[in-house]
Order: structure tokens, then sequence, then C-alpha cells
């Protein structure tokens, strides 16, 4: 009995520091890929790769995937995802999604793009939710279920994903799939507006601007329109040149509003193309 303890320490230990090593090898390729030595991270990686080391996979698939010290290879990046991904790997499922959502290095495949989305989605990662979210939104490689895609809106809404924000609230703002509430689509286009997203600035403008869900406020609207026109948001530039164009909620100024005209125009926009023309 002795003598088995004994052995099972030493096991032990070797399994402890054989665990050590691999730790300590994967990080010195890590610190090498950050400091942009992608050479060093590559023969750091790959024995790790190759012995099953899901993050070492993983890390070589984005290497494949960009073309980072290697040459840029959408099959190779493929194999060493789904090595990661069979292992539970989130971040490796989601990518591999992407790769099947895009048929790259593979077959287009919704179907099994869902399939990875889902089980990173399940591991509570927000990108995947979202993801999944537009896939059930449109009907791509699963049947079209708006009641779906607002449950993982909402689960990666939560977590403060600024797209699954902006998406949850257009889904509130419109009924679909939840019942109709313009306060709540406020409510997610504000949060989504706090980190920037300019589609978000835009309709959260548009709903101050009309009154809707809130009180109307042409100085709010003018706001978020203004933060989304600075981010080359045509939609919001257009709207901008209409409140200088009628002197909504600033004072008129026809060549304040043919300055923003111009810039949503110079996109393609057409209503800011034909007001400009009218100018």
């Amino acid at each position: 009995m002795k003598f088995k303890k004994i052995i099972t320490g030493l096991t032990l230990s070797i399994l402890l520091a054989s665990k050590v090593t691999v730790a300590a090898d994967f990080g010195k390729g890590l610190l090498a890929a950050h400091s942009g030595d992608f050479k060093t991270a590559l023969s750091e990686w790959t024995p790790l790769a190759e012995q099953g080391h899901a993050k070492a996979q993983y890390h070589l698939g984005v290497m494949h995937d960009y073309g980072r010290g290697v040459s840029e290879n959408d099959k190779t990046a493929v194999k060493w995802y789904t090595l990661a991904a069979e292992q539970g790997y989130e971040s490796a499922q989601y990518n591999l999604a992407i790769m099947y959502r895009r048929g790259e290095g593979v077959l287009e495949n919704n179907k099994t793009a869902v399939k990875w989305y889902t089980k990173a989605a399940e591991q509570g990662y927000s990108k995947a939710q979202t993801d999944l979210g537009n896939m059930y939104k449109n009907g791509r490689g699963v049947p079209e279920s708006d009641k779906t895609a607002v449950k993982w809106y909402t689960l990666a809404a939560e977590q403060g994903h600024a797209d699954a924000q902006y998406n949850l609230a257009k889904m509130y703002e419109n009924g679909e799939g939840v019942s109709e509430s313009d306060k709540t689509a406020v409510k997610w286009y504000t949060l989504a507006a706090e980190q920037g997203h300019a589609d978000a600035q835009n309709n959260l403008g548009i709903m101050y601007d009309y009154g809707k869900g809130v009180p109307e406020s042409n100085k709010t609207a003018f706001k978020w329109y203004t933060l989304a026109a600075e981010q080359r948001h045509a939609k919001s530039q257009f709207n901008l040149g209409v409140m200088h164009d009628y002197g909504r909620g600033v004072p008129e100024n026809d060549k304040t509003a043919v300055k923003w005209y111009t810039l949503a125009a110079e996109q393609g926009h057409a209503k800011s193309q034909y007001n400009l023309g009218i100018m």
C-alpha cells in the first residue's frame, strides 16, 4: 500500500510538471505572437497542437486563417479550428461556424454553421449568441423564428454585446418575436449607442426625433445623429442635413445642411442626393 502511494505521488508530480511545461510553452508562444514574432509562436504551438492542446490548436487556426507567420490557408485553419472545437473550445467553435457560413476552407453549409454557433452560444459566448440570433432571424440553416432570435439576442445583449442590443431593440420596435414596445427598444438602442454603435445611435436619434418610447426631443435627436454622422453613417448625415435645412432642434443653416447632405450623397444616399440637387 505504501509503495503504491509513493508511485501515485511520483506520477502526480510528473503530471503536474508536464502541465507546467505545457503552460509555459503555450505562454511563450502567446508572448511571441503578441510581439509579432509569429515564427516562434508557430514553433511553440505546433507540437502542443499536435498533442491535442485546444488553445494551441485554436491559435494555429487563427494564424492560418489570417496568414500570420504562415501562408493564408482556410483549409488548414478549418482543420485546427475543428480539432479545438471538438474539445469544446468556444472560440474555435465560433470561428468554425463562420468558416462554414462563409464557405471558407469548406463547402458553405449554414446547417453546420448553426451547429457550431449553438455549441459556442450554449457556453455563453456572446458573439455566437448574436450570430445564432441572426441565423434564426433570417432562416439560415434553421427554420425562421423571430422568437428564437430574440432569445439569443437577449442572452448576448445582457452580456453587453452591442450588435445584439441593437438587433434586440429593432425586434421590440417592430414587434418581431416579442410584443411591440418602443420603450424597451429605446432601452436597448441606448445601451448599444453608448458603446458607439452607429446604427443604434441613428435609430435612437429617430426615436427622440419622433417621440417614440421617449418624450420628443429634437435636441437629443441631434446629439445622437451627430455621433453617428461623425462615424460616416449616411442616414444620420442625411438626418442632420434635414435638421439644419428646416431648423429642427438647431438654427436653420443651409450651408451646414449642404455639408451633411454632401457627405451622405457621396456615399450613395439617394435622398441626400435629391435634397442636395434641390439645394
